[in-house]
């Protein structure tokens, strides 16, 4: 089976990182790039052995799949220009401004025919992966995602910049929308919500806790999950985890047993992620879900719901601004 012709719209920062990937995946072969700077995606193009194209036109009349990596406001117009040409597209996070341009998004892609899904990378982080079987029903989430401020992604919120990683991982992890969204937001160095925090309610009760922040002096990503019989820790930026399993919930009732039997009855287990990018493993099955092996990345339903969700913990916390504006 012959590699899918891929390119790349938009070439910023991580549209390079996009570039790089298909470059080297054996199951693609990189046919060039577009950016709106002419003079950047020759750069990444020579650094990557493909052509730069002068228009997007030009580019996707080469390509059977492009990855959409230009600014969040320009999303939609990308998507269903590379759509109607026929190309398969693997959109970056957040998929679209609203809720609105992601479900029109959809409807082009059911309309030509094409595959459209998204770029919720951390999905692919393999200490979610590895994660995943100590996971059964979290009735608490905690997940912080804090960096350092960089002078981009400013066209949008932290809510919509980070914490939709979280809401995604949340939202898969637990097969569920939240019933109840409760958030607060704070402009610190931009002109949108610098710092976030949402507190999400699902209809079996549970809850999850996320906080956002790209003012941070510290990186820092790490979800950790409380259930019943267990509590698993993961740190998503070292790839490395914990989960602490009581190994015979039944013999737990006190008063029957002391202390430190209890403690005797906890299995520690370390969690470490199989090596791999995330990046690397989100587009190996993104094309390979084009050749029919595998489910792909997010599908584009799947980013809708979570753009729904951050579109609502905006409202949330823009609610709340108000209310401090006396309003």
């Amino acid at each position: 089976m012959k590699p899918v012709r891929c390119g790349v719209w938009g070439v910023g920062v991580w549209g390079e990182k996009h570039a790089r990937v298909y470059h080297t995946i054996p199951e693609a072969t990189l046919v060039g790039v577009h950016d709106q700077s002419m003079e950047r995606a020759e750069a990444i193009a020579a650094q990557h052995g493909c052509r730069a194209f002068e228009t997007p036109e030009a580019l996707l009349a080469e390509c059977e799949a492009v990855s959409v990596a230009t600014p969040t406001v320009s999303h939609r117009v990308a998507a269903e220009a590379a759509l109607a040409a026929g190309c398969h597209v693997l959109v970056e996070k957040p998929m679209a401004v609203t809720v609105a341009e992601a479900e029109s998004m959809i409807q082009a892609a059911t309309m030509h025919g094409r595959t459209l899904q998204v770029g919720q990378v951390e999905r692919f982080n393999p200490v979610i992966l590895a994660a995943k079987p100590f996971l059964r029903h979290p009735r608490f989430i905690e997940g912080h995602r804090l960096a350092p401020f960089q002078p981009r992604s400013l066209d949008i919120d932290v809510v919509f910049d980070l914490m939709i990683h979280d809401i995604d991982a949340v939202l898969h992890l637990t097969g569920q929308t939240p019933s109840t969204i409760s958030a607060v937001g704070v402009a610190v160095l931009s002109s949108n919500e610098d710092i976030a925090n949402a507190r999400l309610e699902f209809p079996d009760g549970s809850v999850a806790n996320l906080t956002a922040s790209r003012v941070s002096v510290e990186r820092l990503r790490r979800l950790r999950f409380f259930q019943g019989d267990a509590y698993v820790s993961i740190d998503l930026f070292e790839k490395t985890g914990e989960a602490f399993v009581i190994k015979d919930p039944g013999s737990f009732k006190p008063g029957l047993v002391d202390p430190f039997a209890l403690l005797a009855g906890i299995q520690r287990t370390k969690i470490t992620g199989v090596a791999g990018e995330p990046l690397t493993l989100e587009l190996e099955a993104f094309v390979r879900s084009l050749r029919g092996q595998g489910e792909g990345a997010a599908s584009a339903r799947s980013g809708r719901d979570a753009l729904y969700v951050a579109e609502e913990v905006r409202t949330a916390m823009r609610g709340r601004a108000l209310q401090w504006a006396g309003r």
